[in-house]
Formats: structure tokens, sequence, C-alpha cells
């Protein structure tokens, strides 16, 4: 699928200022991503207006320095890519005016990118993953199990229906005590416990829906009863605990969602996908059924704008733009741009 394409992509959904130039839609020529997790970690999550503040401060350094690190210009680009919804309003809103102010100044293409199939396209940068297949998407934000048919048609099999995976992570992390973001903190604490000390429940076993309210409450009352009982209870035994219903619940739901499309391979995508542990169990799974598994390396399946200009590519082939009249849209469904 080689079409002698340069997309700079630009991500700013939430609170990583990212800028990539993909070529083809497979070559990595570059990807700056500034994380601001040190400005929010003592607030204990992302503040929005914090995070639009310091996107406005980024946006151009970052930029430059993709462009230098691919070593080409505006001149050479194809076009851009931006995310323009789901996220954060005034994320968002930061991306997409430079986007439209580049893409004018430049006589570019400008494409609005889905952030949640971005990070499904993220697959295809580090494998040779193609439609149709099964992804799960966990990150801070969503959980989705879509079907990926083609390149650029998705049907949505389940979602959360309240807490994402990613936040649940981060409000149990919290409770215990552990910085912000509480996904990584929770995954290095369970290296020391004991999966199976505690118990918590897993919602909606039978739908292809997620609920991860219920289990953050389960934990949240847990630590509360155990303390006014003037009891213990081991943190690393709990952040296994918790991190294996997390897991568990993920990858049966997928793994049955493949089944249920009677469908051969399965990728995960969303910075929660990161986790080991997930990764462990869904590739341990997919195997068992005779499913091929595929993930992205960490640095994809964070938020990154390498992500957002290959999903641009399978627009930019198919001659589908946007106008300068592109707004931010923080709650678009998929399909929808």
């Amino acid at each position: 699928m080689e079409t002698d394409c340069l997309i700079l992509g630009i991500e700013t959904s939430c609170d990583e200022t990212s800028a990539a130039g993909v070529k083809d839609g497979k070559q990595i020529l570059s990807n700056i991503i500034h994380s601001q997790i040190p400005v929010h970690r003592r607030f204990g999550g992302v503040v929005p207006e914090i995070a639009s503040r310091n996107h406005i401060v980024k946006i151009n350094e970052v930029v430059d320095s993709a462009l230098k690190e691919a070593d080409v210009t505006f001149a050479d680009i194809s076009a851009i890519g931006v995310t323009a919804g789901p996220g954060l309003v005034g994320a968002l809103l930061v991306g997409v005016a430079f986007a439209k102010a580049a893409a004018y100044a430049a006589k570019k293409p400008l494409i609005a990118v889905h952030h949640i199939e971005a990070h499904i396209c993220a697959n295809y940068l580090s494998s040779n993953l193609c439609p149709p297949f099964i992804c799960l998407v966990a990150s801070g934000g969503h959980t989705h199990l879509v079907y990926a048919e083609d390149y650029d048609k998705y049907e949505i099999i389940g979602r959360t229906r309240d807490d994402a995976a990613g936040e649940a992570f981060d409000k149990v992390a919290r409770a215990i005590g552990l910085p912000y973001p509480g996904g990584v903190e929770i995954e290095k604490l369970a290296k020391d416990g004991n999966a199976d000390a505690y118990v918590f429940p897993a919602a909606m076993k039978n739908d292809t829906d997620f609920s991860f309210s219920g289990l953050k409450s389960a934990v949240l009352n847990f630590i509360n009863s155990t303390k006014m009982n003037g009891e213990q209870f081991s943190r690393p035994n709990l952040a296994a605990s918790f991190q294996k219903t997390v897991a568990e619940t993920l990858v049966s739901k997928a793994i049955s969602a493949c089944m249920q499309k009677n469908c051969k391979k399965i990728a995960l995508a969303g910075g929660v996908s990161a986790n080991g542990e997930i990764r462990r169990l869904m590739k341990q799974a997919a195997e068992s059924k005779g499913i091929e598994f595929f993930v992205p390396p960490t640095v994809l399946c964070t938020d990154n704008a390498a992500m957002i200009a290959e999903r641009a590519f399978f627009s930019f082939i198919k001659g589908k733009f946007a106008g300068l009249e592109l707004n931010a849209y923080p709650n678009i469904e998929m399909g929808a741009l």
C-alpha cells in the first residue's frame, strides 16, 4: 500500500503533546512526545486547564523537533493529521488550531483523526497485522471492544458503561497512596504481591460491555472497612488482586468477542495495554484458542502522534480531508470523522 506520502501527525487529546512523521503508513521517521505527567502528578490526575496551557507552550517546539528528526520541512509533508476527538476539549482545540493554521499556511490537506481508531492503527506500525481482527482498546478514558472489519471500518462490540480500566487503576492507586499515573505504579507494586490474596467482584461477566466502578468501589470499601476495624492489609497483595481482576475481565471478554466473530486475530491498544500482566494473560488465552496475538511496543500504546499519522494515512489514500471549519469533538463516536 505504498503511496510515497509523508504524514505529519499531531496529538494533544489529553496530557501528551506529540508530533510525528510517518512515511507510507509504515515507517516512523520521528515520534516526539512531551509528557505532562510531572506537572499533573501533584494533583493526582490530569487537570484539563493546566493540560491545555501546557500544550500551547510546547506544541511549536514539539512539531519543530519532529520535523527536524525526520529531516523534512513542511514542503515535504503530504498532509497533516490531527486528533479531533475524543478527549479533553481544551487540549484538543490546541492541536486542531495548530494543525489548521499549519495546513493553511503550507497549503497541505488537513485530516481529522479519531483518537480510538488511531490507537487501533498503532498495531500496523509494529506488525504485519491486517483486518479483520478484534481489538481491545483500554486506556485512562476508554475501554472498547472493537471489530476492525477494514482499515477504516469499525464495529463497537462492547464498551465501558462507567469507569474506564485506566481510570479504575488511577483511583485505586490513589486510595493506597500511589502516585499518578496509577497503572504503572500498581503493576510495580503487584510484582511483590499474591494475586489470590483478596477476591474482588468482576461485573457483567456474561456481557460484552464493561463496568469497573463496582470493582473500584469494592476495593475502596475493603480498604475503609479494614481501617475501621483496626486491621492491616497488604498493599502488594491488594494491588496484585485488583490487577488480576481487571486483567481477567478484559481478557475473557476480548477472547469471547473473537469467538463470537469467528476471528483468529486479536490485538491490544491504548495505555493500559502496556500492562505486563494483561499482555501475558491475553497472549496465553489467545494461544490456547489458536488466535494470533498482536500488541504494539509500549511507546505506541500510550498517546502518541505516530498512531495519529498512521490513521490519517488511510484517510489520505481515500482522499478524505477536513476543511478549515474543523472543530474539536470531545465525545465523538468512532466512524464519525
